[in-house]
């Protein structure tokens, strides 16, 4: 009889690593590092080339299998599970990039925090937190190409490719697992730095409204307010008002697509150089004045660590939206 050919991931498997498709079926044995991550990021980590919608219709249809049995996307790998992978085709076996010199030192210079098995990046803006539609090379790529030994490095949470700032990543499983059951709760503190267009009303200090995403036919992604879409809530405080524009903090207390753009929106105030959801002229104001970025830094993350230590990491506002703050406080006089 044919034997099925199989192989384990070994304890410091790294999830960046590739699979490589042996034409037949695979089993793969989850170590105690990837125990509680979910069977489809499982898939998608390792499938490279593989379509994600592929990869989804494999699960739906029951071709992976846990431990001999279906499971949804949803489940969650214990140690010691085998996952069944059927043949499947791979679109694409070019490998990822590799980060070219300047990209990494760019990253290695915006680390803020690296301790306990937890990373806290001052992202650059313009850098995707990971690849994907299109984008081949990410913050979490980079990462793994820098810490090449580390065995486990994943984000806690994400932030808009247009948006610059704290961004928290985990180097443990637990410390994973910890701040995203926080996040969950709402016991996790973010903290942004926005300028909106229009003077922001005064009594407006919390917007609470449904957000749905939708995709154009052009593929662009876009997020609304609508009575059938997720309840999401944000905080917005006025720290300095200028002639047309207002200097926000804002803290999101759900995490949605776009919140804190399409809030602010909502309210009549869009965000300076948002090139989805400010008016064209507005922004061409914000350009002449030097502008040529969204406003929308994350200045700060704080949370717990499984631990019980309390961990809070500053991200310095970026030269550029420092000068447009400076310029606008010139013209105030």
């Amino acid at each position: 009889m044919r034997s099925t050919p199989s192989f384990k991931l070994a304890a410091a498997d790294n999830s960046s690593g590739t699979w490589t498709p042996s034409g037949g079926v695979q089993f793969l044995t989850v170590p105690l590092e990837l125990a509680g991550q979910r069977i489809d990021n499982f898939l998608l980590a390792r499938l490279k080339g593989v379509p994600r919608s592929r990869i989804y219709r494999i699960l739906r249809k029951g071709e992976v299998r846990v431990n001999k049995g279906r499971v949804k996307a949803e489940y969650k790998l214990k140690t010691g599970d085998v996952v069944r992978v059927p043949p499947l085709r791979v679109a694409d076996t070019t490998p990822a990039p590799l980060a070219g010199a300047s990209l990494r030192q760019l990253v290695k210079a915006s680390i803020l925090y690296d301790d306990n098995g937890l990373l806290v990046i001052n992202k650059p803006v313009g850098l995707a937190v990971h690849g994907g539609s299109g984008i081949r090379l990410g913050l979490i790529e980079v990462l793994r190409q820098i810490y090449p030994q580390s065995p486990f490095i994943e984000l806690v949470h994400r932030l808009d490719r247009d948006t610059s700032g704290a961004i928290m990543v985990a180097r443990k499983r637990a410390v994973l697992q910890h701040v995203q059951a926080d996040l969950r709760s709402g016991r996790v503190d973010k903290s942004y730095l926005a300028l909106a267009a229009g003077k922001w009303p005064r009594s407006r200090r919390v917007v609470e409204a449904c957000l749905r995403k939708n995709t154009l036919k052009s593929g662009e992604r876009m997020v609304s307010v609508h009575p059938d879409g997720k309840p999401s809530v944000s905080r917005f405080q006025v720290l300095e008002r200028f002639r047309a524009t207002t200097l926000l903090a804002v803290e999101p207390m759900t995490g949605r697509t776009h919140q804190i753009r399409v809030h602010a929106q909502f309210v009549g105030c869009p965000l300076a150089g948002d090139d989805k959801y400010t008016p064209d002229d507005v922004n061409r104001g914000f350009r002449s004045l030097g502008l040529k970025r969204l406003f929308l830094h994350s200045a700060s993350v704080g949370c717990q660590l499984p631990d019980g230590e309390k961990v809070v990491v500053a991200a310095p506002l970026p030269d550029e939206l420092g000068a447009l703050l400076k310029r606008l406080r010139e013209e105030m006089g």
